[in-house]
């Protein structure tokens, strides 16, 4: 009875906590009203799945709409004006009560609360149908309520409580079913998780429902003719009926947006649709169409250094320039990430949740069925609820097999990575400190939850095969830097001494080259570059008539740009791997 009488309060705490703050409401906010007490209602309203469109600050009529079911679900005067005890409300509130025919990252939740009390054996899919009704109605009839299947706050708050039960225990069972602290990843089925069913904190992704094309019909049609609509590439009924004029204007979005013009709604022209931060509008200048990823990229993940190197290919048409390099998180020791080569089937979500855990990260690209790139890891749909560990282990092991990246370099992979990429995950790479040292990540902004802004990174050096160094020569040694460190590496890798980056810090790989010169020349192995040993490296040079680098006076006012010459050295090019067959 005692478990009974606190599920039919649980109901009454949220208003009982509201009323105790009636002194204190917080502004209202109307229709028509733009300004951040708007976007902080339209956060509210998206994290409880109401509110799907972008947050904009601007209260217009989607805004109102969300608004009032949310108004009419806990009971208040149904208006669509976030009036101050609307707002109280809403900030109090942890779910919306759920039923029949909803979907959202919310469902899915239920869903998988209920699975892992043993009631719900179905796909974790984020929609609300009999199954769901079902399984949510033997709950609440093991918990002592009418088993009406509709998730209503009361049955919420004992299900996510202390006193949820599970099928297996009697009525006199009592123990916590507490949902542990989120483990960020898991090794399942297509990637570790599942494409989350909004992207309610940023830009009001959409979850792909599958492939749609003409002669098809239903809800899920209406809302792609609606949003043709709203982005001014539809002008007939909202009728929920695919046929030529439907087609037609998925043809003319897919010619401005850079697609494969078929006039068939598949994932990207889906995601294009709903969850795109920019979109070409049909009076506008044409999006080109963009080269394919497998043409232009190969990608490396070293687990030694824990960092991700982007190739793209050279005049020979070989993979040995290098795009972009990140620091990662590769799977632990206990759950590695899965080597070899791995060719990309284009499976990307702008949010993924990981069901077991209740975690979530963003920009998931699948690289097989049990792993992906996506960026650290996120406690729920909100840009604000970061992992800070998450974002301070990149450059360690940390992962259960994914491949973790900062939120803009899985960005850039969402972006610009599509489907015939060979992803090739080694850890049989030498370390490279320079290389780890010069990818160290910026502090994190907690009140963006974002990395502060760096400067512009220094030029390199321009660094001349055959001409003398930098002169007067001077000793070098751990953590030295600048232009003669800078030559000392490009000067060791031509002799075939140094195989790491060359970055001008000095530190154990260059020592470690240093060593092995100065091994093969008779000279004491210090691992410190000394006048004598720079002038040994340097002799055929010193002994010639070639130019001395003199490096350039710094400038008495602010010059035109000059560009800078392209590098001597490049990495050691990548072999193109014959990509290995799945599974």
């Amino acid at each position: 009875m005692r478990r009974f009488l606190l599920g039919l309060l649980a109901a009454a705490v949220l208003l009982a906590s509201v009323s105790a703050l009636c002194e204190a409401l917080p502004a209202s906010v109307l229709p028509g009203d733009v300004s951040e007490d708007v976007l902080s209602v339209q956060t509210g309203l998206a994290r409880l799945c109401y509110y799907t469109g972008s947050l904009t600050g601007h209260y217009g009529e989607a805004t109102r709409a969300a608004v009032a079911a949310f108004q009419a679900d806990f009971g208040l005067p149904v208006t669509g004006e976030a009036d101050g005890l609307t707002r109280q409300t809403l900030e109090a509130a942890s779910w919306r009560p759920l039923s029949y025919g909803d979907s959202g990252e919310d469902v899915c939740r239920l869903q998988t609360k209920l699975a892992a009390l043993g009631y719900y054996k179905g796909k974790l899919s984020g929609n609300y149908l009999e199954s769901t009704g079902a399984a949510l109605g033997a709950f609440q009839e093991k918990m002592g309520l009418p088993a009406t299947g509709e998730a209503d706050l009361t049955t919420l708050a004992l299900l996510y409580g202390d006193e949820a039960r599970s099928s297996k225990q009697s009525a006199l069972q009592a123990v916590s079913t507490a949902t542990p602290e989120p483990v960020e990843e898991v090794s399942v089925s297509d990637g570790g998780a599942t494409p989350a069913p909004g992207d309610m904190s940023a830009s009001g992704a959409v979850p792909y429902p599958g492939k749609l094309q003409y002669g098809d019909t239903g809800d899920v049609v209406k809302q792609l003719q609606q949003r043709l609509q709203d982005l001014s590439y539809y002008g007939g009924n909202i009728s929920g009926n695919f046929l030529g004029n439907t087609r037609n204007a998925i043809k003319s979005f897919q010619q401005q947006n850079g697609l494969e013009v078929d006039g068939i709604v598949g994932e990207k022209t889906w995601n294009a649709l709903f969850n795109a931060e920019s979109i070409v509008p049909p009076d506008a200048t044409p999006k080109p169409t963009a080269a394919p990823a497998s043409e232009a990229f190969y990608i490396v993940v070293d687990v030694t250094n824990q960092v991700t190197t982007v190739y793209g290919r050279d005049e020979s048409g070989a993979y040995t320039r290098v795009i972009k390099q990140m620091l990662c998180s590769t799977g632990t020791t206990k759950n590695p990430s899965d080597l070899g080569d791995w060719t990309l089937n284009g499976r990307k979500a702008t949010w993924c949740y990981f069901p077991d855990y209740g975690s979530h990260a963003r920009y998931w690209t699948r690289i097989n069925a049990s792993i992906a790139f996506h960026s650290v890891i996120y406690n729920s749909v909100n840009t604000m609820d970061l992992s800070v560990s998450s974002y301070n282990n990149l450059g360690k092991r940390a992962s259960h097999g994914c491949i973790r990246l900062t939120v803009a370099d899985a960005k850039w992979i969402y972006d610009n990575v599509d489907a015939g990429t060979v992803v090739h995950i080694t850890d049989d790479l030498p370390a490279d400190p320079e290389l780890v040292a010069s990818l160290k990540l910026p502090s994190l902004n907690k009140s963006t939850m974002l990395p502060y802004a760096t400067s512009a990174p220094t030029q390199e050096p321009l660094y001349l095969s055959g001409a003398r160094p930098p002169m007067p020569l001077q000793e070098l040694g751990k953590n030295s830097s600048g232009e003669a460190v800078y030559w000392l590496q490009q000067k060791l890798t031509e002799l075939g001494y140094y195989t790491g980056k060359c970055s001008g810090t000095y530190l154990a790989g260059t020592q470690a080259a240093v060593k092995a010169f100065q091994t093969d020349h008779g000279l004491r192995a210090s691992g410190t570059a000394t006048v004598e040993t720079l002038t040994l490296l340097y002799q055929q040079e010193l002994a010639t008539v070639a130019p001395t680098f003199t490096p350039a006076p710094p400038p008495t006012s602010t010059p035109e740009p000059i560009a800078t010459p392209v590098l001597t050295e490049a990495p050691t090019a990548p072999p193109s791997p014959e990509p290995a067959a799945e599974g």
